[in-house]
């Protein structure tokens, strides 16, 4: 599961973004100011930096050069509501990966961030997952289960990544129908219980008593190894 670092100190925001990116599957540490975050920074081993520029303590641009100047190599993207383009070609220039400004759209900032991972994190830690017999590469979007390719729909397998992205965790089926059908979608919440249905018929040795993929009664699902 990869670690994403929130250095926010707008209380409100930090919340929200710390409950989006929760739920699309990321761990997430939250710094209120710049002190905090630099500090964080160096020592929470985050895969990803989420920095705003208009911080107490010490401003996002300092924060930026202090890291890179103690070699903290983690990927930094900046969102902010300076959008000027000198704002922009600072932040390029003192060393961010990506930069998004307020207001902003949670779905566009879940693609940026997925795209700076694909971008720095080497490929053997994104693209495959195994659990049981089941192995799972995200790149080719393929399936096997004791070695032997399993042919699954693009929802079956968007599903499967969903919840393999939130391993051990407790999933709402509110939030499998965000993640896998999108935001507004007017599926109801049995459709996610058929497609896990198809998974598990799939990919279970016994579809009627499942080792991996679980129901949590009247919540949702969990996969579990």
């Amino acid at each position: 599961m990869n670690r994403i670092l929130v250095i926010e100190d707008n209380p409100d925001l930090a919340y929200g973004l710390r409950n989006s990116l929760e739920i699309a599957g990321y761990e997430v540490a939250v710094a209120a100011d710049g002190l905090d975050g630099v500090a964080q920074g160096r020592a929470a081993h985050a895969d990803l930096i989420v920095l705003d520029l208009m911080l107490p303590g010490m401003d996002g641009y300092r924060v930026l050069r202090t890291l890179r100047d103690d070699g903290v190599m983690t990927p930094v993207l900046i969102l902010t509501a300076r959008g000027e383009e000198a704002d922009k070609v600072l932040g390029f220039r003192l060393g961010a990966d990506d930069y998004v400004t307020k207001p902003f759209g949670v779905l566009e900032l879940l693609a940026r961030i997925e795209a700076v991972l694909r971008r720095t994190v080497p490929a053997a830690t994104l693209a495959r997952e195994r659990f049981g017999s089941v192995e799972v590469d995200f790149d080719a979007r393929w399936v096997a289960r004791d070695g032997e390719h399993v042919d699954l729909t693009p929802k079956e397998f968007d599903l499967l990544a969903a919840l393999l992205r939130r391993r051990g965790r407790v999933v709402p089926r509110r939030d499998l129908l965000e993640a896998v059908w999108g935001y507004g979608s007017d599926v109801v919440s049995r459709t996610v219980d058929t497609h896990v249905a198809e998974l598990r018929r799939k990919l279970e040795r016994n579809p009627s008593a499942p080792d991996h993929i679980l129901t949590v009664w009247k919540v949702g699902y969990k996969l579990q190894s």
